[in-house]
């Protein structure tokens, strides 16, 4: 049976720096040895033969050697083997020695340091959060539907024909719905959207420690989709109002809302485009300038505050597109603020109307007018009126289907948001100058405007 032995280890780099040095000496001493061996033997025959000494260089002279041969060779080999000992104990001992102390000048010299790493940025997103977050809130709504059932199904001839198989609705059913809000006055008055609550017979907020109260409706107004609502508490944090007139794509934008039931939910995302029209987004019953953004929107998301990198509110949240995505809108801060304010003091708000249905006068449309009316309207901007509201402010003043409205208050007129905007700028009983092309013709008119009639 075989054995194996464990190959030793070395210890360390001295160590192999003393094998080294020992192997060295060893070589040093072998080679010495054998010249030793052919100069001692035969020079020191011939010398005593009395043959021809050797000759030295400089002022050596040549030495007589009068010892015996044996006594050289001896002299000779333990010289040797003392000078061999002695360096390889020399070399052994100083493989093996402590590094010595450093020179003043090693001392002197000084490592560079890495530099400490930089500490993170700040996170604004966590500071918008912590800043905003306690002053949004959800909305729970309760509101009752009353159903009717047709007469024919209560009709007993009709039962008894068809018996159990008519079903029996019942006559109410509660709908809930759930919703976002944001506190704006320590006293308790929060702001969302109308069509958070709208027909509620009850409105429940839950602010973010958990505390819910009963919400008492100031006012909604459906044609913005902004309400104001009350709950009776004190010294309630409340949210920053910012500027939304200042905005442009690709500030950062913050949304902070309840949406899916998930409570207190944060997304980001960027503003992407300012003053979408109410038909661009596909609710064509707003009078709003909308703001879209990317930050993710969702039901119950409707009514939060669409945020800016400071923390302050640019927005209400309030509409997607279905079956998109990163498409989401809010209603601009300082337009809500006006109506809620309204709401506020009064409980409604009064808009401003002419009473005209338009249409953009696009080349398309153009085109048509010239072939099938024989208008032929000049190139540019423009809105064609293609319906007046009877004994509205535009009847009264003399305004025409047919009529291409060219500017007002003395602002060129490019599509039907700039007449809804120059509309809402004025208040009701105020007097707009506004210019059509009517047969060719420029004909200016004076519009009173009024109060839109509500249901």
């Amino acid at each position: 049976m075989s054995q194996t032995y464990p190959l030793p280890k070395l210890k360390s780099v001295s160590s192999i720096q003393a094998l080294r040095s020992s192997f060295i000496v060893e070589l040093t001493f072998l080679s010495l040895w054998r010249h030793g061996q052919r100069l001692t033997a035969p020079s020191m025959a011939r010398l005593q033969d009395g043959a021809p000494s050797m000759k030295f260089s400089h002022s050596q002279q040549p030495r007589s050697s009068k010892t015996p041969a044996g006594l050289s060779k001896l002299f000779t080999y333990s010289s040797l083997i003392l000078l061999g000992a002695g360096t390889a104990l020399g070399g052994n001992y100083l493989a093996n020695r402590p590094l010595q102390a450093q020179t003043p000048a090693a001392r002197d010299t000084q490592v560079a340091q890495l530099p400490a790493p930089a500490p993170a940025a700040a996170n604004f997103v966590i500071d918008v959060v912590e800043k905003v977050g306690p002053a949004v809130v959800r909305i729970d709504s309760a509101r009752t539907v009353r159903t009717q059932t047709p007469d024919v199904f209560r009709d007993p001839a009709f039962r008894r024909f068809f018996g159990s198989q008519i079903p029996d609705p019942p006559s109410e059913q509660i709908q809930r719905g759930t919703g976002s809000g944001f506190i704006v006055n320590q006293d308790g008055v929060i702001l969302t959207n109308a069509h958070v609550i709208d027909g509620a017979d009850r409105v429940t907020v839950t602010l973010k420690d958990g505390r819910s109260f009963d919400g008492a409706v100031l006012g909604t107004d459906s044609l913005t989709d902004v309400a104001a609502i009350k709950i009776q508490a004190d010294n309630l944090p409340t949210a920053p109002i910012g500027n939304s007139e200042s905005l442009r794509p690709g500030e950062w934008a913050i949304a902070i809302g309840n949406p899916l039931g998930l409570d207190s939910t944060v997304t980001t995302g960027i503003i992407s485009a300012t003053g979408r029209t109410s038909s661009q987004i596909g609710a064509p019953d707003k009078r709003v300038a909308f703001i879209q953004t990317d930050a993710a929107i969702n039901p119950g998301n409707s009514g939060g505050p669409l945020l800016n990198a400071q923390g302050e509110v640019i927005g209400i949240n309030t509409a997607i597109i279905q079956n998109a995505q990163g498409l989401g809108f809010a209603i601009p801060i300082n337009r809500a603020q006006a109506i809620a304010e309204e709401l506020i003091a009064n409980g409604k708000v009064e808009h401003p109307y002419l009473g005209i249905q338009m249409a953009a006068l696009t080349p398309q449309v153009r085109e048509q007018l010239k072939a099938e009316r024989g208008i032929d309207l000049p190139d540019g901007g423009g809105v064609l009126i293609v319906g007046v509201l009877p004994n509205s402010p535009a009847a009264r003043a003399g305004l025409q289907a047919g009529d291409a409205i060219a500017s007002i208050a003395a602002r060129n007129i490019e599509d039907p948001s700039d007449v809804q905007q120059a509309v809402d700028g004025v208040e009701v009983g105020d007097t707009l100058s506004v210019e059509i092309l009517r047969d060719g013709k420029r004909v200016g008119l004076e519009v009173q405007v009024a109060a839109l009639p509500t249901p």
